[in-house]
């Protein structure tokens, strides 16, 4: 008998409503022992909800609505009961207890998802989905995973392994009538969908890093020598005050990073301290942190002081282009106020990847927002109509080498079972990501990541 688990579904803290799920064979029994309306809820049908108050020990806790969905046809596929009682840490809280007292126990992190795929409610993909759905922080990072909670993903990818199996079933069963000599499937044909297969594969495993944009933000990095104006600029962006800015260097000691929307997409923008050679230990780890900044980044905007000269941070562009060659990295040429129009004039024009700005006057900072919002655009161009994830990536990254083995082999002419075993393996790797086959540590890896009462 499965035990019956109970949580908190939505968000702690002050609120309109509060929602706690139950799940579990005895889910409505429990829920029904502290309920009390027009009917008991063990007498309900399916899917229906019932307004009354939660008891316990003659006391009432709160006036409620309980929804009941029976098993199998429920979020879990167990018997489910959802308790919408009053926001608050309080009531919830003390339902909770009474739950926990009936018999229930407290569910941990995502095992009501975790239970849906068990009971065959979701594959693995979907799974992911609801997580992407919950932490995305971008309107098409969350409706590219809307579309692949519906299925589409896992539909694709059954396609693929239907054809590849069929495949390495017609090469074994050549093996059969191997005296005869009869050829099931023409070798041209197999070469055709094996490439396609694995062109396909490296292709989505290589729109990981735009699906983690979408996912989690683009991360722009604001870097550049004390004082030379990254803090007034990350104010600015922001349109409030939220960094201190100082004529003393190295004012900011830590980094604050603050989030931005464009086009519904998420950047991540984060002021970070002055690079200078410094003995302060605390400037020193303040400098580390802006290594580990740059290094998460996707684009680097390195602010330079132009009024004490143009070329003043020359070597530290140089360096971190040099240092951090994933990210994409711009020259702000900041304070042009304090430079008078005829010392502009003398200046060469801006070369690519170079902007004038005054960050405390707001000169050129439209263009530096276009300039981010088009950076942040491109960089989701790659993906599929599909949020890949690492582990995604990684077994697409195998299935695709596998296929590229039943490539060489049938290209060498070698044995039709040596071909369908690559072949097999390519398949049972596609059904990894599905969850068609799956062990406790990947299970435990993902469900780790949900919150509790998901």
């Amino acid at each position: 008998m499965n035990k019956t688990i109970t949580a908190l579904a939505t968000p702690p803290g002050v609120g309109g409503i509060a929602v706690i799920r139950i799940s579990g064979d005895e889910a409505i029994s429990i829920s029904d022992a502290c309920f009390s309306g027009k009917i008991s809820l063990l007498e309900s049908k399916s899917h229906t909800i019932h307004y009354g108050t939660i008891q316990y020990n003659d006391r009432i806790i709160d006036t409620v609505t309980a929804a009941v969905f029976r098993s199998p046809n429920s979020y879990t596929g167990d018997n489910v009961v959802e308790i919408s009682c009053h926001g608050g840490m309080v009531v919830a809280s003390e339902i909770i207890e009474i739950m926990i007292a009936n018999g229930a126990v407290q569910a941990e992190a995502g095992e009501f998802t975790k239970r849906a795929f068990l009971n065959g409610k979701l594959d693995l993909t979907q799974v992911e989905a609801v997580a992407d759905i919950i932490h995305s922080l971008s309107v098409p990072g969350c409706m590219t995973a809307a579309r692949q909670l519906t299925g589409e993903f896992t539909a694709r990818l059954k396609a693929l392994r239907v054809k590849l199996l069929d495949i390495a079933s017609l090469l074994e069963l050549e093996l059969d009538f191997s005296e005869e000599d009869i050829e099931f499937t023409n070798r041209d044909n197999i070469k055709l969908l094996i490439k396609e297969t694995r062109d396909y594969c490296n292709d989505l495993a290589d729109s990981f890093k735009s699906a983690e944009i979408l996912r989690s933000g683009f991360f722009v990095a604001i870097a550049g020598y004390p004082n030379s104006g990254k803090s007034t600029l990350f104010n600015t962006l922001l349109q409030r005050k939220r960094a201190i800015v100082s004529e003393i260097p190295g004012t900011t000691r830590d980094y604050l990073e603050e989030m931005i929307y464009s086009n519904g997409i998420a950047i991540r923008l984060t002021d970070t301290a002055g690079l200078r050679p410094s003995e302060n230990i605390i400037e020193i780890e303040g400098i580390k942190l802006v290594e580990t900044v740059m290094e998460q980044s996707d684009l680097i905007l390195i602010i330079n002081d132009i009024s004490i000269s143009p070329g003043n941070s020359d070597k530290l562009l140089k360096t971190i282009k040099a240092k951090y060659t994933n990210s994409k990295a711009y020259l702000l040429q900041n304070k042009i106020d304090k430079v008078d129009s005829a010392q502009l004039d003398t200046l060469s024009p801006e070369s690519e990847n170079e902007i004038r700005i005054s960050a405390k006057k707001g000169i050129g900072v439209d263009t530096l927002k276009e300039i981010l919002e088009k950076e942040a655009s491109q960089s989701i161009d790659r993906t599929k109509d599909i949020l890949v994830n690492q582990r995604h990536a990684l077994l697409l990254r195998q299935s695709a080498l596998e296929l590229s083995n039943a490539l060489t082999a049938i290209e060498s002419n070698l044995e039709n079972e040596i071909i369908a075993i690559d072949i097999r393996s390519s398949a049972k790797t596609l059904g990894e990501i599905t969850g068609d086959t799956w062990d406790e540590d990947v299970l435990n890896n993902i469900f780790s990541r949900f919150c509790i009462g998901k």
